[in-house]
């Protein structure tokens, strides 16, 4: 019978050493001293051939887990089964079984999956650290197939009332992660459609400001007479031209100059620069084509029409920074006016004017959802925006 004393002992060069207890386990000396291979050598019921079964390495495996695994492959060749091939089943299977992801590794999945079609840097980043913040410390761990709505309103309900848009981005994420997983047939359903029925009816407040807070459009004329036209920075140029042209703050912000076709007062906005991918023309007001030459007279950079001191793409923060401290008002109590915000200024501002639904669409680039509608969608209108970007701009800068 082989002893810990005997195996202990055992060097290179020596013959293989049997157990003595299980029919055919044996210890193989390795290339070190007290080092070896354990073997079970028996006749295969399948083939009745010889074979060797390796059954781990000494010391690591004991005698007494070797005697084990030996004993239990030796019940399957009593029972006419080959422990080899049985072993290499079960490796097999275990490989076809798909293996769930957790919460946290499926978020960085999709993450990694989709960030090289966002052309926002910033967006990146702050898509994978909301989950990071608010979802994984509750569920990242857990696989996926056990989440349910519950857990998702535990998520969320820390941060639903308080911060309602960072709940609703969490929110949003957490359901693209879990569509994702749909997918893929990790889960049979997304839980996160059936959050809301588990959490407290947000408040009116709540909810608006989920929505970029705007400035109420008949108060634009006096912030721009009394503050942005106090100064003649290139901050101020690049709130005036975002207001005058409806645009996005990042649309105007990475603005070059071959963009531009003063002779025809427009602006072309690249596809690659735009949220609907599609190139986007904009009529230019006289105002707008005037903010234009004087940045060209002031020109620090041979691309960009509205470059930061240190020569590059200004940050959205500088028109945040700058309608902070002047305290623009917004249409939301206590909440300070956004850049972004002046988009649905002039939206309010169309819709109260008279002016017609498509054209103020069109205005904004927005996607049209109407399936139907956007196959008549064959034209931008540019001749018929002029002239309400006209309108807007006499709104914009008139007295008050």
């Amino acid at each position: 019978m082989l002893t810990e004393t005997k195996a202990r002992r055992i060097k290179p060069g020596d013959k293989p050493v049997a157990d003595g207890t299980v029919t055919g386990l044996r210890l193989i000396p390795a290339a070190t001293n007290g080092r070896g291979k354990w073997q079970l050598r028996f006749v295969s019921p399948e083939t009745n051939r010889r074979r060797d079964m390796g059954l781990g390495v000494y010391p690591e495996v004991s005698i007494a887990a070797a005697r084990d695994r030996a004993l239990e492959a030796r019940k399957l060749i009593a029972s006419g089964l080959d422990p080899i091939t049985e072993s290499r089943k079960k490796r097999e299977q275990a490989a076809s079984v798909v293996q769930v992801p957790t919460f946290q590794e499926a978020a960085r999945t999709v993450h990694e999956y989709h960030k090289a079609g966002w052309s926002n840097g910033k967006h990146v980043d702050q898509w994978i650290n909301t989950l990071s913040a608010y979802a994984f410390t509750v569920i990242g761990e857990r696989q996926v197939d056990t989440l349910k709505p519950a857990d998702f309103a535990d998520v969320l309900r820390p941060i639903w009332s308080t911060k309602p848009e960072t709940a609703r981005r969490v929110k949003q994420r957490c359901h693209s992660v879990m569509k994702w997983c749909w997918g893929r047939g990790y889960v049979q359903g997304n839980a996160v459609d059936m959050v809301d029925m588990l959490l407290p009816k947000q408040s009116v407040a709540a909810r608006t400001s989920v929505h970029h807070p705007a400035m109420p459009w008949r108060l634009i004329p006096k912030f721009i007479r009394e503050t942005v036209h106090s100064g003649d920075d290139v901050t101020r140029h690049l709130l005036e031209f975002t207001i005058l042209t409806a645009a996005r703050s990042g649309e105007t912000r990475g603005m070059t100059w071959d963009e531009v076709d003063l002779s025809t007062a427009t602006w072309i906005v690249p596809a690659h620069r735009m949220k609907a991918k599609t190139v986007h023309r904009v009529p230019l007001s006289a105002r707008a084509v005037e903010l234009l030459e004087k940045r060209r007279e002031v020109a620090k950079h041979a691309e960009l029409v509205f470059p930061s001191p240190s020569s590059a793409i200004l940050t959205d923060m500088a028109l945040t920074k700058f309608l902070r401290i002047h305290k623009a008002v917004s249409d939301v109590p206590g909440r300070i006016a956004t850049a972004h915000g002046f988009r649905s200024s002039f939206r309010d501002w169309a819709s109260e004017t008279g002016v017609q639904r498509d054209i103020a669409e069109r205005a904004l680039a927005h996607t049209i959802r109407n399936a139907v509608e956007a196959a008549y969608h064959r034209t931008d209108l540019l001749e018929q925006r002029r002239e309400v970007m006209e309108a807007w701009t006499e709104h914009v800068i008139g007295y008050v």
